[in-house]
């Protein structure tokens, strides 16, 4: 079920959101544009053309087929013009064209999307990152430009390949082959194919009925808040081929569904161009059994806190005769996570019009059919839906599709990994819920072969020793990105995340482990914002569910579909990187006092800088290479992406560790640790050895005379950081956590393709050089 807070996007509706139109043909500005419908009938013949007045304008269709053979399939396709501008010399209009379609198969739960955007598109989003609008992230802004200097878009995204035309006196478009036009008899073809995958198809769509006004008797409001004239047409035959997996199938019987919508705009409009709003909404459109069709929308303006600001429900019975209603509810019952996005779609909703005396159960066909495109940034959820409900008494059932965008919209770096990790707590408590069932229990203890393993075992007191020790340090919501790290690399190679979400806690539950068995051994005693581990349970408990928590993750293999190569390349990764950072942390437990006299009398700090970096690499670097490397391997990556994108990230791991010694002095965001803790500890760190090299042989005494001290002071430790500020150690820090970092991405970068995942890598890595947490 979703939240309460999710809930409240889309409450009931009434006709107090009444857009208040007084005229219903013009717009409030009190200008009717010549190509706008007068009143009575819709004429086709004019107003399916492109229309010169409107700003933004898209022809759409979807369709619920059955195939020859029995299959079952669904598509939508959306054409859209979109002005940029007007020649102020010549007066001619320069326009953007963009093409969405998609095919939903709800046998194998297969979402075949495919996005063509504008061969301006790049040089369109440079301009728009100029005036500051998009991508309110500044490190997803920089690494975004990067991106679009090289002249290309994030895929899925792709450039339209081939001329666009767009006739000006007949319905004919076509977008690089991706073509949509009308028939001399009055249906539609739509023709489109995405030519590396051989998906595409060749329909035909023949009104069956009038064309129909939504909304306030065809007006309704944009997404730029302007208004816009809205017709359909809810019941055509369709025939014809879609080829899917590299095969020709034939339409057996189908029905579709058309929409045209276009912006009532003045010229000052169109000389402006088109601009966004920050408006969401969900939209539905329904074919029942009965022979009535239903579509509803409701859009919240999210510039004013997502209140409700445009609502319509329109039914046509099997006449085609147009009932409009403004009272009803359409309210999203449960949810579903993107692992590409972390965004909570609705998969099930309620619409009910209590003077339709209509109530309908609302269910995705298959979950994922997230939309990913810069079009609607950063995706929208639009598939098949199954309907089932009552109408006047009576049982009805019927096929539909949903739109939902633009809701949850997670603008910055630091709003994406809250989400990740918010679902990476989700994650380990599927995984070590709070208070296991006896057969949860027995999945975190034994198995199925061996039940034994609980006979006499007091099960409250294991949840007390093991679990609540471990879930007590997660709950504290770390930022998470090792585990985000394991998704991404994932998709950055072309597989697909969202079989793998509860690998999540994977990482999490790996550096939980790490974390609390380095506080006991550190006597530290804040983790998170709180007491650590050991404070609260005894070293022995923290000790041993620390372990406990490295054991765990091994389950995710069993409740996975993984081939034996993908097995055998997990327990190689993982047990490498265990291996590796207990190397490390045996290291860093026998310290590296025993060099310091000799780097202190000659001042050469590098072999001292060396062995802390050994350090951080087998304790953080290693086990992150190996998510990655796994991820990758998850993801079907070749033999050179998974190599560099595991040096890449064991990059990252490691400049993170260089950038924690230097936040260790200079102090974390929230006081998420005791700022000085390591020169308490007497820890000789990156900034220790950097400063070694740079101090006169009188300062290096001093600094070591007192660190080997241990001082608990705040004025000595105070003094300490100033003198490691004073001589540079904590800006080298920082320069040679950043050479890491893009020493590693110009080996990656050239080996995957730029997508919208890449991207945020990109951002990612500079936000760990940036941290404050």
């Amino acid at each position: 079920m979703l939240e309460e807070a999710d809930k409240n996007v889309a409450v009931e509706t009434t006709a107090r959101l009444s857009s208040g139109h007084s005229r219903l043909h013009i717009n409030k500005t009190g200008y009717r544009p010549k190509d706008c419908p007068d009143e009575g009938p819709i004429d086709l013949a004019v107003h399916d053309l492109p229309h010169s007045s409107s700003v933004t304008e898209w022809w759409y269709v979807n369709s619920h087929l059955e195939m020859a053979g029995g299959q079952e399939l669904s598509l939508f396709a959306s054409f859209f013009r979109i002005i940029l501008g007007v020649d102020e010399e010549t007066g001619e209009a320069r326009y953007a064209h963009a093409v969405n379609w998609a095919i939903s198969d709800p046998t194998s739960n297969k979402y075949y999307a495919e996005s063509r955007v504008d061969r301006c598109a790049p040089e369109v989003c440079l301009e728009r990152l100029e005036r500051g609008e998009w991508k309110s992230d500044p490190l997803l802004r920089q690494a975004l430009r990067e991106l679009l200097e090289k002249g290309q878009v994030p895929h899925p995204d792709r450039l339209i390949d081939g001329p666009v035309s767009v006739a000006p006196t007949s319905l004919a478009l076509d977008y690089g082959g991706n073509r949509f036009r009308k028939l001399e008899d009055g249906s539609y073809q739509l023709t489109l194919f995405d030519d590396e995958r051989a998906v595409g198809c060749e329909l035909v769509f023949h009104p069956q009925v009038v064309p129909i006004r939504h909304g306030d008797n065809g007006i309704v409001r944009g997404v730029s808040r302007e208004e816009m004239f809205y017709y359909f047409i809810p019941k055509c035959r369709v025939e014809g081929t879609i080829q899917i997996d590299r095969q020709l199938l034939k339409v057996k019987e189908g029905s579709g569904w058309y929409d045209h919508e276009f912006a009532l705009s003045g010229e000052e409009d169109r000389r402006r161009g088109h601009s966004e709003h920050h408006v969401a909404w969900n939209w539905i459109s329904i074919q029942l059994d009965n022979g009535t069709e239903i579509t509803a929308y409701d859009l919240f303006d999210g510039d004013t806190n997502g209140q409700p600001c445009a609502c319509w429900a329109i039914a046509v019975d099997p006449s085609g005769d147009r009932r409009q209603f403004r009272v009803f509810t359409f309210e999203p019952l449960e949810c579903w996570t993107s692992a590409r996005t972390f965004i909570d779609y609705p998969i099930a909703w309620r619409l009910e019009i209590p003077e339709l005396a209509l109530s309908l159960e609302v269910k995705a066909a298959f979950e994922n059919q997230e939309f990913i495109t810069i079009i609607s940034e950063p995706s929208f959820w639009e598939g098949r839906v199954n309907v089932s409900g009552v109408m006047n008494g009576r049982s009805v059932s019927g096929l539909g599709f949903v739109e939902r965008t633009w809701f949850d919209e997670l603008n910055t770096l630091k709003q994406f990994l809250d989400a990740a990790g918010q679902q990476t707590r989700k994650a380990v408590e599927d995984l070590l819920p709070t208070q296991p069932t006896d057969k949860q229990s027995l999945c975190l203890i034994g198995s199925e072969e061996h039940k034994h393993f609980l006979d006499g075992l007091d099960l409250d007191q294991h949840h007390r020793t093991v679990i609540q020790p471990i879930r007590e340090m997660v709950d504290r919501a770390g930022k998470a990105w090792r585990s985000y790290a394991l998704l991404t690399c994932i998709d950055a190679v072309g597989g697909d995340s969202q079989e793998f979400l509860h690998w999540l806690a994977l990482p999490e539950l790996l550096h939980t482990g790490s974390l609390i068995i380095d506080d006991v051994q550190d006597h530290s005693s804040v983790r998170r914002g709180g007491p650590t581990c050991h404070l609260l349970y005894g070293e022995a408990l923290a000790i041993n569910a620390g372990c406990a928590a490295y054991f765990l993750p091994e389950i995710l293999v069993h409740k996975t579909r993984l081939t034996d190569k993908m097995k055998l390349r997990f327990y190689t990764l993982f047990f490498e990187a265990l291996r590796a950072a207990h190397a490390g942390q045996a290291a860093d437990l026998a310290g590296l006092d025993a060099l310091m006299p000799q780097v202190v009398e000659s001042g050469d700090g590098r072999l001292l800088e060396e062995r802390v970096l050994a350090i951080h690499r087998l304790k953080s670097g290693a086990p992150v290479r190996a998510l990655a490397m796994l991820g990758a391997t998850f993801g079907g990556g070749n033999a050179t992406q998974i190599e560099a994108i595991g040096h890449f990230y064991e990059a990252i791991g490691l400049a993170f560790q260089i950038v924690d010694d230097a936040l260790n002095l200079r102090g974390f965001d929230n006081n998420l640790k005791s700022k000085g803790e390591d020169i308490t500890a007497g820890k000789v760190t990156i900034p220790i050895a950097k400063a070694m090299s740079r101090l006169p042989l009188r300062d290096r005494r001093k600094l070591w005379e007192t660190l080997s001290s241990k001082p608990s002071d705040p004025a000595v430790i105070a003094l300490i950081i100033q003198q490691l500020e004073d001589c540079g150690a904590l800006d080298a820090c920082e320069r040679q956590a950043r050479d890491l970092v893009e020493s590693a991405w110009q080996i990656l970068d050239p080996t995957l393709r730029e997508s919208r995942v890449k991207v945020i890598v990109r951002a990612f890595s500079w936000y760990v050089l940036e941290r404050t947490y």
